[in-house]
């Protein structure tokens, strides 16, 4: 299999199945002397892992990150920097695999779950790994969520990334309500304090039913400075839309108003602009998200991910197996009902990953 790796001079590749021992990814690219180490990057993993509320599935990860290398700390480096730094080196991290269930996926290993990337993996190699979906399982996004604590490094706190649910099951949020204080608050990620109380009815009652529903995932990145990213094959917007769209259970990802931005006039849509005493620009709008030409505005960058709902459901749903026998299939295990509550801290990471490469690629050209 090949296309495990992402990026151009911030490089990740990720490796690693749902039921295999262990599951991680190596960092390249990262630059010497940043201050790393495990905690650094198991905060961020801590908001990832199952078994958070009884909203997701109940497999109980502790998700406690190993770095193999690319770090070093001495009493001279102690003294200089507090702890640990990068070297400059590859940054292998290791995460293990503690509450695989494979015997849950024993009816089902010859024969394809619908939604699943069961059949497209089996007509592309031959063969699968049924359990938990093995690499197509989104216990993968754990590396992408470890790799992103590293790109945060090297981006700096100069940078604030933030994601959010804004829609779960068709209900959206109301945007007057918006305060970003609510995410930590609620179990979904919700910074909508009022909605996210209707969503916890409304996915008990999706949960009670073995059923699922989908979401959208809103991401964005404050203090990133005009001119990251290149035009035409570069484009910050694409590189970004690429990285989403390989998330899990991704079907659609937008920059800015996106699709609203097809009904508006050109008038509306235009990000007008004045003098600025700071930097010489001052945008009354960002209906672009942050990006213009592929070429980041220094405004806050924004995209959305549209998440379909969770394909392993209890409702039987009619399938075929390996050899063509048509069958009536009912998916067990443990699932969680919207895969968008945990796919925030991903979508986090993803941003920080593209945006660390955007970084360095920028000071690579323009010094």
């Amino acid at each position: 299999m090949s296309h495990n790796t992402f990026g151009h001079l911030f490089r990740v590749t990720t490796w690693g199945e749902s039921h295999g021992p262990a599951l991680g990814c190596v960092v390249d690219g990262c630059p010497a002397g940043l201050r790393l180490d495990e905690q650094d990057i198991q905060v961020w993993l801590d908001q990832r892992k199952p078994g958070g509320n009884r909203f997701v599935t109940q497999r109980r990860e502790p998700d406690q990150v190993k770095i193999l290398s690319g770090v070093f700390e001495d009493d001279k480096i102690r003294a200089r920097f507090g702890g640990a730094v990068t070297t400059g080196t590859p940054i292998s991290l290791l995460i293990e695999n503690l509450d695989q269930r494979s015997k849950d996926y024993g009816e089902i290993a010859a024969a394809f779950r619908p939604g699943h990337a069961d059949q497209t993996y089996f007509a592309k190699y031959g063969l699968r790994d049924y359990r938990g979906g093995g690499r197509s399982s989104a216990r993968e996004t754990a590396a992408r969520v470890a790799a992103g604590a590293v790109a945060r490094k090297v981006l700096s706190d100069g940078v604030r990334i933030r994601a959010y649910l804004v829609e779960m099951g068709g209900r959206a949020i109301d945007r007057s309500r918006f305060d970003l204080d609510q995410i930590g608050e609620n179990p979904f990620w919700c910074p909508d304090a009022v909605t996210a109380k209707l969503w916890e009815a409304d996915l008990d009652a999706v949960r009670k039913q073995g059923s699922s529903v989908g979401a959208i995932v809103e991401v964005i990145a404050e203090g990133v400075p005009a001119g990251w990213g290149a035009p035409i094959y570069g484009k910050l917007d694409s590189e970004l839309a690429m990285a989403l769209m390989s998330i899990n259970a991704v079907k659609g990802v937008e920059i800015g108003d996106g699709f609203a931005a097809a009904r508006l006039t050109g008038e509306a849509n235009a990000d007008e602009m004045r003098h600025s005493n700071n930097d010489g620009v001052r945008f009354l709008s960002n209906h672009a998200g942050g990006v213009l030409g592929g070429i980041s505005t220094g405004q806050t960058v924004i995209a959305r991910m549209a998440l379909k709902p969770t394909s392993s459901i209890l409702s039987l749903r009619q399938s075929v197996t390996e050899t063509g026998e048509e069958i009536d299939i009912q998916t067990k295990g443990r699932h969680d009902p919207c895969v968008g509550i945990r796919a925030a801290p991903v979508a986090e990471a993803m941003m920080a990953c593209v945006l660390a490469d955007a970084k360095l690629r920028h000071r690579a050209q323009m010094g």
